[in-house]
């Protein structure tokens, strides 16, 4: 794919193993052994993606993700935190609400990682014909210049429930599964990653900023826009 992929990792053996796999896929990588490393090194390189741990000793990756979304310069860059400790629903919700793009637990196999890594830099990279302005009950997306307005006022949706919000604005009033909203929103295989808590976190963070009665919840089915 020839995108560039910076691991940041205190952990030697595992810093090697991903860099090893990323690297069997054709993708360029470069590592760093702390957070303070890593951020400088994400600013400096610009990579296509930045690949963190959560628990480094100098500065942790929640830190990381959200001083490089806070940065124009940097805002762009998508980030996946990965853990092996902070691993509560809190932790995820606050990496994930501190513009991580992803938030992967460990012990991972390395196919579902690439997978993952893979679905983020598609959402990165829309194809052309995806560039379409969705507008419905007073929402506008414009996917081309990713900005969400409602009532003509910017609203602040991270990547992930921005792509959320357009795949139900496409299908107005029809109920979706969170089996095809892992697949159509987050690109991945459900023979290797199925979990509905993915979709119902998004999904919960989605309907507090544009309001819980655009988007119902369809007990037991999934999950529709209401037009």
């Amino acid at each position: 794919m020839g995108e560039r992929i910076l691991v940041i990792d205190d952990d030697k053996q595992l810093l090697q193993a991903v860099k090893t796999w990323l690297e069997k896929q054709d993708l360029t990588v470069s590592t760093a052994s702390g957070g303070k490393e890593g951020l400088n090194a994400a600013r400096e390189t610009r990579p296509s993606l930045v690949l963190t741990d959560a628990d480094l000793p100098d500065l942790d990756g929640h830190a990381v993700c959200r001083l490089l979304k806070q940065d124009p310069a940097t805002r762009s860059l998508p980030v996946i935190i990965m853990s092996g400790t902070m691993m509560e629903e809190r932790d995820i919700i606050a990496g994930l609400e501190g513009g991580a793009d992803d938030y992967v637990l460990k012990p991972f196999p390395m196919r579902v990682l690439i997978a993952r890594i893979r679905a983020v830099l598609r959402r990165f990279h829309p194809e052309p014909q995806a560039a379409q302005t969705l507008k419905a009950r007073g929402i506008v997306l414009d996917p081309e210049a990713r900005e969400a307005k409602i009532q003509g006022k910017a609203v602040q949706l991270t990547r992930k429930e921005f792509d959320l919000l357009a795949v139900l604005l496409e299908k107005p009033g029809r109920v979706l599964t969170p089996s095809f909203l892992l697949e159509a929103v987050w690109g991945y295989d459900l023979a290797d990653y199925n979990d509905p808590h993915t979709v119902e976190t998004h999904v919960s963070r989605l309907r507090k900023k544009i309001g819980s009665d655009r988007i119902e919840n369809v007990s037991g089915v999934g999950y529709k826009f209401v037009p």
